[in-house]
């Protein structure tokens, strides 16, 4: 095993340490930033959200800077203002704190879809512009939103624009009986990530990108996920399918999946594996979907097609 395969599961190793019971979950938020995707963690408050895009910031050695969404948050609280400057008579760009290499983006979903769409161009473009300037964004860079579930009181859905740039949404839930118990003997995790030493940094992540990229996806992988993509298009109890986006994203989550597991070539189960995280928030029934029936109904969509031969 190589040395960034070694530090890759070093990583794996230090957030199951902070974020206990939830190894799956912690995989597939590393496979999101590993194949250059956007994280949408999504549940009720007080689970761990925000401690573990924390961990993610600290132990991948990045940049980072949080932005409590507001419903008073303005777009250039986020992207950065122009201010006029007496000495040289001409107005000076002032950077926002969207100019880092992980921006965490807390409860998103409590700013107004105004603010929300500030965030659009950056997310697909890394890019900001402003006064009819273009701003390129750090590389790498991430956006790692938290949101509270949409009926709670204060919160504004995002809309499907927005939706269909997170390459994964994940549900944390609550931890097991003996996690739990752990928690309430150890106090609050976020104080472990003081003594736990960054594992990576934005080099040798971006080294390790590249080396997702390079895993190998078979012919018969590329038709079984289009097969996938058909079945949710052919659905009439789908409000829309996959866009290209979506399908462009699952092969890059199931490469970085394949690369954690420590492979060269991607598996049908690694599709299966990232598929409910990829597809389940682009994805809404007629009459509406939650996050349980989003899993639900990955589950239909993959006994509707069959393997690979």
């Amino acid at each position: 095993m190589d040395s960034e395969r070694m530090a890759l599961q070093r990583s794996v190793a230090a957030l199951e340490t902070v974020i206990l019971g939830k190894n799956e979950q912690v995989r597939l938020c590393l496979a999101c930033l590993l194949a250059r995707g956007h994280l949408l963690i999504e549940d009720v408050p007080g689970v761990g959200k925000t401690t573990l895009a924390h961990a993610l910031a600290h132990v991948l050695g990045l940049a980072w800077q949080r932005v409590q969404f507001t419903s008073d948050l303005l777009p250039a609280d986020v992207i950065g203002v122009s201010v006029f400057d007496r000495t040289r008579q001409a107005f000076e760009f002032r950077k926002g704190p969207i100019f880092t290499q992980l921006l965490l983006a807390d409860e998103i979903n409590r700013a107004s879809p105004r603010t929300q769409s500030a965030l659009l161009e950056a997310m697909e473009e890394r890019q900001v512009s402003a006064d009819l300037t273009t701003y390129s964004l750090p590389d790498p860079f991430f956006v790692v939103a938290t949101q509270n579930p949409h009926e709670e009181v204060g919160t504004f859905a995002l809309p499907e624009s927005q939706l269909d740039r997170f390459l994964m949404r994940v549900t944390l839930g609550y931890p097991g009986s003996a996690d739990e118990r752990e928690l309430l003997k150890s106090g609050a995790r976020r104080e472990l990530l003081a003594e736990i030493t960054p594992a990576l940094n934005s080099g040798a992540l971006l080294h390790i990108q590249a080396a997702v990229r390079g895993v190998h996806v078979a012919d018969a992988l590329l038709d079984y996920t289009l097969a996938l993509i058909a079945r949710t298009r052919a659905r009439t109890d789908l409000k829309l399918g996959l866009s290209p986006r979506a399908g462009q994203g699952l092969i890059r989550a199931a490469q970085a999946w394949a690369y954690i597991q420590n492979r060269n070539a991607v598996l049908p189960e690694d599709v299966q594996a990232v598929l409910p995280a990829v597809v389940a928030h682009r994805l809404e029934r007629r009459e509406g979907l939650d996050a349980r029936a989003g899993r639900a109904l990955t589950e239909e969509i993959l006994k509707a097609v069959p393997l690979p031969l």
